[in-house]
């Protein structure tokens, strides 16, 4: 019975350990701020960029800097035909946001990422993921209902929502 056991207890202990370690040693997730004009000076306070771009109407939206943040994880999506997997999905996800909102997210990321499961699961199970499925159109109205829920699930604060890595998958 033990000898049945051991294979079995070996591995847990080994994913664990493997787990364990990959956490402890992930680098600390880099801030990256950018001036969404492409402006050199946009971050010397002193610079006129309203009068720069011939835009007052827009500085607020010029001034506003963006970072990037990523979730942790990816979405593994099964994409059905006929009740059986045929297919697996892998999705690395990144949200572009005003600065400062990235503890925010963070915070919230659990209910973010079940927010993102539902609609990628939507989108596999109306055909999204079929075909050509990195089509411009198909990818913009994917990126165009998760900055929606995005929106909805953590504010305003949301500009964005960029696909990272897609790959998919065809089980045999």
């Amino acid at each position: 019975m033990i000898k049945k056991l051991l294979p079995i207890l070996l591995a847990l202990v080994g994913l664990g350990a493997g787990v364990g370690g990959g956490l402890m040693l992930r680098p600390d997730p880099e801030i990256v701020q950018i001036d969404p004009c492409g402006d050199v000076g946009a971050t010397d306070p002193n610079h006129p960029q309203a009068d720069a771009h011939g835009d007052e109407g827009h500085a607020d939206e010029e001034n506003a800097a963006f970072e990037y943040v990523k979730l942790n994880n990816q979405f593994v999506i099964p994409d059905l035909e006929g009740g059986r997997v045929v297919a697996m999905v892998v999705l690395s996800l990144s949200l572009e946001a005003k600065t400062g909102a990235r503890e925010t997210i963070y915070a919230r990321e659990p209910k973010l990422r079940d927010a993102f499961l539902q609609v990628l699961f939507d989108h596999a199970n109306t055909g999204g993921f079929k075909g050509a499925f990195t089509d411009s159109s198909t990818m913009n109205a994917l990126r165009h209902a998760l900055l929606e829920i995005a929106q909805k699930t953590i504010g305003p604060d949301i500009n964005d929502v960029l696909v990272i890595d897609i790959v998919r998958q065809d089980i045999d």
